[in-house]
């Protein structure tokens, strides 16, 4: 296999959420893949390739990880009346005829080398974060400083989820992330301080002391979308930190439904006549079922989460009964005096929500059969052009327009 180094022209000292421009690329392609290291394009090995980036811009990761897989290609963007290379992916024998170009802001007349475009190289839809928006070369310059880190964190949120995280948090989260990145905290240690707080929030619902026990945990639900916004503006988030991240996500919530179980034991809910014993066992088996059915719509399918598959789904995600949604019942109920009814009120919504789930499955099957394949639909729109409806500016973010 070919190696292929990088290299670097025009650099910027302008931090981005605290990284130059060679922190990010380098942990860009580290998180994109193998690659031989960064090298003096006029010492590169023969048989190599190189792929030579200006300093002086910021790349959407898409766009990074489509020109490591073509060769012999040059990006060229925008610049007031003139189109001008901003990257490439070249044989190490032109590398150096490349770099001065890009240098001199020109190009090069090289054989055999293809320039492309954004629209060349990259979809719009990301499955990982549940959006569609149109990858971005942007020039970085101190006068839109403050409006690049604004792109990146707005960037880093999922288009899809619930109404809290995707409404409430984003201005505090925003503050906190920037708190953390000039501080030196990492995204695992907020992730073990959530972990923390899962904890002493559970006990304290055992023991029936729910206010306090929700102030931790909203302070934790607060606290799980920072550590993703930090770790994606950083560009440190890894397979580690993610597994550590979604496996608490995923665990703890049906068990913070069983110790409010066992703090209510000096309570009596029987609003629905059913034992304290069902109402957390209906909880419980209703909510592995509806991830049993993301998981076969995902694995099986789709190949992406069943909450962007249509419109309807994304707009269901945000009420549907995950942590967030539910901690709404939970603190209402408590406010009333009445932490039993939040209970019942979780397992109702999550029965609601399951029979919902498995019905979109069904659905999703019989497509399948019919058409041979699933689409989502924010694969299908114009994330620029469709914002009229709706639900394009509710899931999408609107095209970067920063020059």
């Amino acid at each position: 296999m070919k190696r292929m180094y990088w290299s670097l022209c025009r650099e910027s000292d302008i931090r981005l959420w605290g990284l130059t421009s060679r922190e990010r690329l380098e942990r860009m392609l580290n998180r994109i893949g193998p690659h031989a290291g960064w090298a003096d394009v006029q010492n590169v090995p023969a048989g190599s390739s190189v792929l030579i980036t200006r300093g002086d811009f910021i790349f959407d990761e898409r766009v990074l990880r489509s020109l490591t897989k073509e060769e012999n290609v040059i990006l060229e963007m925008g610049q007031g009346q003139a189109l001008v290379p901003v990257a490439a992916h070249v044989e190490a024998s032109v590398a150096p005829a490349v770099m001065q170009s890009m240098e001199a802001g020109q190009f090069a007349e090289i054989p055999n080398l293809r320039r492309v475009t954004l629209e060349d190289l990259s979809g719009s839809f990301s499955n990982e974060l549940r959006k569609a928006d149109h990858p971005y070369v942007l020039p970085i310059r101190e006068d839109n400083r403050v409006a690049l880190e604004q792109h990146l964190f707005s960037g880093s949120y999922k288009g899809v989820t619930d109404f809290i995280t995707k409404f409430w948090w984003p201005a505090p989260a925003q503050r906190v992330t920037r708190w953390c990145t000039l501080s030196g905290i990492s995204p695992n240690q907020v992730t073990t301080l959530s972990l923390a707080l899962v904890i002493l929030a559970g006990i304290l619902f055992c023991y029936g002391h729910f206010a306090l026990g929700l102030a931790l945990g909203w302070v934790m639900t607060f606290l799980d979308t920072v550590d993703g916004k930090l770790a994606r503006v950083t560009v440190t988030s890894t397979k580690l930190g993610n597994v550590f991240d979604h496996g608490i996500d995923l665990i703890h919530p049906p068990l913070w439904y069983l110790a409010w179980g066992v703090g209510l034991l000096s309570f009596a809910p029987l609003v629905l006549e059913v034992t304290l014993v069902t109402t957390c066992w209906v909880i419980v088996i209703g909510y592995i079922f509806g991830r049993i059915v993301e998981g076969i719509f995902q694995w099986w399918l789709g190949g992406f989460v069943i909450f962007c598959w249509k419109p309807f789904d994304s707009y269901f995600r945000l009420i549907t009964a995950r942590r967030n949604p539910n901690m709404i019942f939970l603190t209402g109920s408590v406010l009333i005096g009445r932490p039993d009814l939040g209970l019942e009120a979780v397992a109702i919504w999550t029965v609601v929500s399951t029979l919902i789930l498995l019905g979109r499955l069904a659905m999703a099957g019989l497509e399948k059969s019919t058409t041979g394949s699933l689409t989502s639909w924010l694969a299908e729109i114009d994330p620029v052009n469709g914002r009229d409806a709706l639900a394009v500016r509710l899931f999408t973010n609107p095209p970067a327009t920063i020059k």
